[in-house]
């Protein structure tokens, strides 16, 4: 029985950091998106959020609810699509963010504006680079 109170505890409190270690990345995406546009290294403001995400994208790592990494570009007009995907790109390139991103339980990339309901979306798990360490060994 106390084993059991134990591992509820535990679960609990993984959980909530979990949330902490979620909410403290994309406050940082944010704070470092809004410096970018204030010293205009940026020429559109974006804006991270947590969303639903896309069932189908889920991996092991998933969280259980709100899987969603999205990035609002706030330019004040639609985004061609074209626009969108290189912004996803941009991050995407990101190894080590994109690592985080997986491993804090998101399994899905939004990009969208400020005008339209949708954008585009790319299952993160994909671009991780996972194994490569293992295909080079077997050469």
């Amino acid at each position: 029985m106390i084993n059991t109170i134990g591992n509820i505890w535990n679960n609990l409190v993984e959980w909530f950091k979990d949330r902490s270690d979620r909410n403290q990345l994309v406050y940082n995406f944010n704070y470092m998106a809004r410096e970018a546009f204030i010293q205009g290294t940026a020429q559109t403001l974006l804006k991270a959020s947590i969303t639903k995400g896309v069932r189908e994208y889920k991996h092991e790592f998933s969280n259980w609810m709100y899987t969603g990494f999205r990035i609002q570009a706030l330019a004040g007009r639609a985004l061609s699509k074209d626009e969108m995907m290189q912004i996803g790109q941009v991050v995407l390139a990101d190894t080590l963010l994109v690592r985080r991103l997986v491993t804090l339980g998101w399994d899905t990339l939004e990009v969208c504006d400020d005008i339209g309901v949708y954008g585009c979306r790319w299952k993160l798990i994909d671009h991780t680079h996972i194994g490569l360490m293992l295909n080079q060994n077997n050469m």
